[in-house]
């Protein structure tokens, strides 16, 4: 059997990680020159969000070759094959690091076997290709037909989001602190999406806060594939700190569209310092991205 291997982007919570043996890799929140969540370092929603409402203004790092060729020497006893579902390349430079790690540490270990695939998305975007990647496993898909089912529908998994503070995503580096500024004074709530190359885009700019959580799922029943059966189609939403933003869209999922299986979650410290307490996020499979 091979190990499923994702990174801290994918906001997947941790007992799911655990549960279904999937491996998480840590791109690092830093304060003050400090690494306050990370490898070895929790930082609860509560605690992170609680620190950007008092003005910290914490960064990250992206995981560097050094750190993923250490992972894999740690991980190298587990097995034979490694997956790794990683950040878009269009947000981070960690899935190119990792190909580097990788490379180095087969010069040591040919033997292995190791899959990198960029996501081109992130959130539970990302999570849920790693989702798709646990049930694939458990199909008994081999390394080489899980890897490549999850190249070939990359394009077909869907993210959409959305803030109710612009200046957010000016902390984060999303938006000109201009656009922030006129977007807060006429009340603009962003929707945003996760275009073919794995980068943001604003897709529609709306007037207050339900009419956005609305968008999600607006878009989603514009975008969403009849082709991907049921137990294929797993709704994932994940927010900062405003989990009766979260519950709103999951009940308008399921009233709208029947859906039952879904997987709820925090953004952790890595996506929230761009985004925000705030953040909603609502992610599926649909028609390919455009």
């Amino acid at each position: 059997m091979f190990q499923i291997i994702t990174d801290n982007g994918s906001d997947l919570p941790k007992e799911w990680l655990l549960e279904n043996q999937v491996h998480c890799l840590y791109l690092s929140t830093i304060l003050d020159g400090e690494v306050i969540a990370g490898k070895d370092k929790e930082l609860s929603a509560e605690e992170f969000y609680k620190m950007l409402s008092e003005g910290a203004k914490p960064s990250t790092s992206q995981i560097n070759p050094q750190q993923a060729k250490e992972f894999y020497e740690e991980h190298a006893g587990d097995g034979d094959e490694f997956l790794y579902v990683g950040l878009s390349s269009g947000l981070s430079g960690t899935v190119g690091s990792v190909k580097i790690g990788v490379e180095q540490f087969l010069e040591k270990h040919p033997e292995k076997k190791i899959e990198v695939v960029d996501s081109l998305t992130g959130s539970l975007g990302e999570g849920m290709m790693a989702w798709h990647a646990v049930r694939l496993r458990r199909e008994g898909k081999s390394l080489e037909e899980t890897a490549k089912w999850l190249r070939d529908n990359c394009q077909h998994f869907l993210l959409d989001f959305t803030v109710d503070n612009l200046f957010d995503l000016w902390r984060g580096g999303r938006v000109s602190k201009t656009s922030a500024m006129i977007g807060t004074l006429v009340g603009v709530k962003p929707m945003l999406i996760v275009d073919p190359e794995g980068k943001l885009v604003v897709r529609e700019k709306l007037r207050g806060r339900k009419k956005s959580l609305n968008a999600l799922v607006d878009d989603m029943e514009v975008r969403q594939a009849a082709k991907f059966p049921e137990n294929e189609q797993m709704i994932m939403i994940c927010h900062g700190n405003v989990p009766e933003d979260a519950e709103y869209v999951r009940r308008l999922v399921e009233e709208r569209f029947g859906y039952k299986n879904f997987l709820m979650s925090n953004v952790g410290p890595m996506i929230g310092t761009h985004t925000g307490a705030s953040l909603v996020v609502l992610s599926f499979m649909g028609d390919e991205r455009k």
